[in-house]
């Protein structure tokens, strides 16, 4: 509070409006620019750390304006107005600044029905899951089943996560969400190791960041293979660069933990987040998924493909599997196999399958190719 007060003039309102929210009203200000000066003031006063106890915390500030007198709103609708600016900005990451359009409301409205539907299919346990086979990409045999969450809506359907993901990652759902993924996907896969036990079959499952963080994440891995007796090293956790490089320290112990399991890791998305070959050295990954970015191009001649060349080079070069990501067409898994990747998974070779698919599939000991239409 002192923070703010501080970056505002003597006739300004300020007021705490609830929780961590605050309420500042500035008074006859003429230019609009001034107002996102003060606002970029309030942005800044908060990024400086706060000396607590001994320790210092990192906070910061979104904000939300607008501006009276445009069509004629009371105090309680510019509160409202504000409100909604403020969680647009909130939306748009740490630190940001927005201003309220009347869309914002209809935006705000649609998310708080999102966020109230997944509230409920988390205690209803409206989820499902579909696997997308990974392939050996020289034979088309099936080598894993990659875990792929999917949301039942009773009213819309079947919901892909990009459409619900990011809200729950926001409202930390994805808590309950990963942890009944981790569940499910490995009582399956135990299952599926019984009766298919020549496939030598490894189920994937994306982990979260803040799953990830979570001090008893191991533990709980550990408990769900001993409920589901999953071998470790049939499971394949693939984590994100960018769940690695939040602290790094902490990062290098879990991993510790996890590979004292027994389990596999993967890191996905190789290549486009930030000091890739820093953590090759710094972590102990069994796995490299090369992003589908790199694959579109690589049957488009030798200069596209270069850098899918040299992920697959860095794999071998570590004693790592490479598994190219997004493999949609012949000429890419030709390309691939010529660079000598190993495993690829992607539409040309099969879409995400339901149960019933993904035991046909097994069942028939056919090249996961045929699945494709």
């Amino acid at each position: 509070a002192d923070r703010l007060q501080s970056c505002l003039r003597d006739s300004d309102t300020i007021a705490r409006f609830g929780g961590d929210e605050f309420s500042i009203l500035l008074e006859g200000i003429d230019d609009e620019q001034t107002v996102y000066v003060v606002a970029d003031r309030l942005v800044e006063s908060m990024k400086q750390p706060f000396d607590l106890n001994d320790r210092q915390v990192l906070s910061s500030a979104s904000v939300g304006i607008t501006f009276s007198g445009l069509r004629g709103e009371g105090a309680e609708e510019l509160l409202a107005n504000a409100d909604v600016a403020m969680y647009a900005a909130k939306s748009q990451g740490k630190g940001c600044i927005e201003t309220y359009r009347p869309d914002m409301r209809r935006s705000l409205i649609k998310r708080m029905d999102l966020e109230t539907g997944l509230r409920r299919a988390v205690r209803d346990g409206e989820f499902i899951l579909h696997y997308q086979p990974i392939v050996d990409v020289v034979d088309g045999r099936v080598t894993g089943l990659e875990a792929l969450i999917r949301w039942n809506d009773p009213e819309r359907g079947v919901i892909p996560p990009g459409e619900f993901i990011p809200l729950a990652e926001e409202t930390g759902l994805i808590l309950p969400m990963g942890k009944w993924v981790l569940e499910q996907a490995c009582a399956q896969g135990s299952a599926w190791r019984s009766k298919y036990s020549d496939f030598d079959l490894k189920i994937s499952v994306n982990i979260s960041a803040r799953q990830f963080q979570q001090p008893i994440f191991a533990s709980e891995v550990a408990d769900v293979l001993r409920v589901t007796k999953l071998a470790p090293s049939s499971l394949v956790l693939e984590l994100t660069e960018s769940i690695l490089v939040q602290d790094s320290s902490a990062a290098v112990r879990k991993i510790r933990e996890l590979k004292e399991l027994g389990v596999q890791l993967a890191l996905d998305d190789f290549g486009t987040g930030y000091s890739s070959l820093n953590y090759l050295r710094a972590f102990p990954i069994d796995v490299l998924k090369i992003d589908k970015s790199f694959i579109d191009g690589v049957a488009k001649g030798a200069e596209e493909s270069a850098l899918a060349r040299a992920i697959v080079q860095i794999g071998e070069t570590l004693s790592l599997r490479t598994v190219a990501e997004g493999i949609e067409s012949e000429e890419q898994a030709t390309e691939l196999r010529s660079l000598g990747c190993v495993e690829g998974q992607g539409f040309f070779f099969a879409r995400p399958l339901d149960l019933d698919a993904v035991e046909s599939l097994l069942e028939d000991r056919v090249p996961a190719a045929s699945y494709t239409a």
